[in-house]
């Protein structure tokens, strides 16, 4: 068993002041596979104060030498890359198929900073002023478990390419990912007190964060509940808060659409990273006088999401992270066939032959009505709701018919109407007939409308919420 008891905070690896420890279990076996020390606020003052004196020096440095630690940390990721996965699958269950996705998409995001720098004029002439793009300051960087080095990363390469520098609060079921990234961060030789690493619980290092008054910026990506106190805490000392919350994404399949190709691209977009994906379109919305054919094609395409031991190639669907979260699943699913919604797949209970892991059956329900306690929340788990509309206006209303407005997907054969439908959806991201490759597209935004979140990351738009213009006038 690895026994995890030190945080990283300014260019060390120092012991925890915090003594609280938590057991990280494989979710495949439910074996203990390590045992976390958990920081606690002394921790976290100790992390900010590093980052707030290392600021000075930093905030200063050029856009070439920022440039050089992106392509350091980059490097350092990437010649590691197959001991991440490695990790990724022990500690969290990842499947192959999306581990090599999100760790090699993590060490390219330092990658695409370097070349956003390019892109920004953090110095230019407005009027008679002198437009100066400068680092916000310190930034608290939360982060959540369903995809922990990807996610570190996507917040750290903006706020370093800005100029700031970093408190990460990782999730506490992470720890041995983490450990792997903070010993890769520590290899890449960014100047100390730059990049400071604790772990801990969300009400006590992630509270420091969000209510201390020397950090300046939070990045929060996680549950919409937990953002909002976030947002409340930040408002303190008025932080500037980006924040990545929930979603339950429509999918709607036209009635134009080849059916088959169509039942595939929904199976992917709701079952990615175990069903435990935020993006993930959970709301499958078709044309009613199409439902029994449509119903016929995922049956069809099921066969193909096998579950199993992720360490196995040939499996696409993993476990649940732990034991809670199976619960929460499950209980959504009862709580479906109560409302009166039909399975026409999967179920209740574990898939025969893995009930030594937190496995669950990968589920389609239709017959689903959008006031459905399973239309309205977000499961995070592979479970997926269809519901019927009569035409494009009423999808449209169906889709937008929600608290939430992360993402959207679009099925069509027609690109032209397809676009003409995503420009009516609310949501920060529509994607038609794709899924979104953040290694290729990654000057685009994301992030959340509603209570799905406020701001954006990636590319400039991501690199902006960490830098504050001052204007000079002469």
């Amino acid at each position: 068993m690895k026994v995890i008891k030190q945080h990283y905070i300014n260019g060390r690896f120092v012991d925890s002041h915090g003594t609280e420890t938590l057991d990280i279990v494989n979710p495949t076996n439910k074996t203990v596979i390590a045992r976390l020390t958990l920081g606690d606020e002394q921790d976290a003052r100790d992390a900010i104060g590093a980052a707030k004196a290392a600021f000075q020096t930093y905030s200063k440095t050029s856009i070439e030498e920022r440039k050089d630690y992106l392509q350091r940390l980059h490097d350092a990721i990437a010649a590691r890359t197959d001991e991440h996965i490695a990790v990724r699958t022990e500690e969290y269950g990842g499947v192959a198929r999306h581990n090599r996705f999100s760790i090699e998409g993590a060490a390219k995001i330092f990658l695409n900073m370097k070349k956003t720098l390019d892109e920004v004029p953090f110095v230019k002439k407005v009027g008679q002023a002198k437009v100066t793009l400068k680092p916000v300051g310190v930034a608290g960087l939360i982060t959540p478990w369903n995809s922990a080095i990807f996610m570190v990363c996507n917040k750290l390469a903006p706020a370093l390419a800005a100029g700031c520098t970093v408190v990460i609060k990782p999730s506490e079921l992470s720890a041995m990912q983490i450990q792997l990234l903070m010993e890769c961060i520590d290899s890449a030789g960014v100047p100390p007190g730059v990049i400071n690493v604790v772990n801990g619980l969300g009400h006590v290092v992630g509270n420091e964060l969000t209510t201390h008054p020397d950090v300046a910026k939070v990045s929060f990506t996680g549950s919409t509940i937990v953002g909002k106190t976030v947002m409340r805490n930040a408002a303190e000392t008025m932080k500037r808060v980006t924040l990545e919350l929930g979603g339950k994404s429509a999918h709607i399949i036209l009635d134009d659409a080849d059916i088959d190709q169509a039942a595939e691209f929904v199976l992917s977009a709701g079952f990615m990273n175990n069903g435990q994906a935020c993006i993930s379109g959970t709301r499958i919305l078709v044309p009613e006088h199409k439902l029994e054919a449509i119903k016929a094609a995922f049956l069809r395409a099921m066969p193909k999401w096998k579950v199993g031991n992720p360490t196995e190639d040939d499996i696409v669907l993993g476990p649940l992270v732990t034991e809670k979260q199976f619960n929460r699943v499950q209980g959504y699913i009862q709580k479906g066939i109560d409302e009166g919604a039909e399975i026409l797949a999967g179920g209740v209970g574990q898939p025969k032959g893995l009930e030594a892991g937190f496995f669950t059956k990968p589920t389609i329900f239709v017959n689903v009505t959008n006031d459905m306690t399973i239309a309205r929340e977000e499961i995070f788990g592979p479970v997926l709701s269809v519901i019927t509309y009569k035409d494009d206006g009423d999808a449209v209303r169906i889709a937008n018919d929600s608290a939430y407005g992360l993402q959207g997907w679009i099925s069509t054969t027609n690109l032209q109407r397809g676009q003409a439908l995503a420009d009516q959806i609310e949501a920060g991201v529509v994607m038609v007939n794709q899924v979104f490759n953040l290694f290729d597209e990654a000057g685009a935004p994301a992030g959340g409308v509603k209570q799905s979140g406020i701001g954006r990351e990636f590319g400039t738009y991501g690199l902006s919420s960490y830098l504050e213009p001052q204007a000079v006038f002469f």
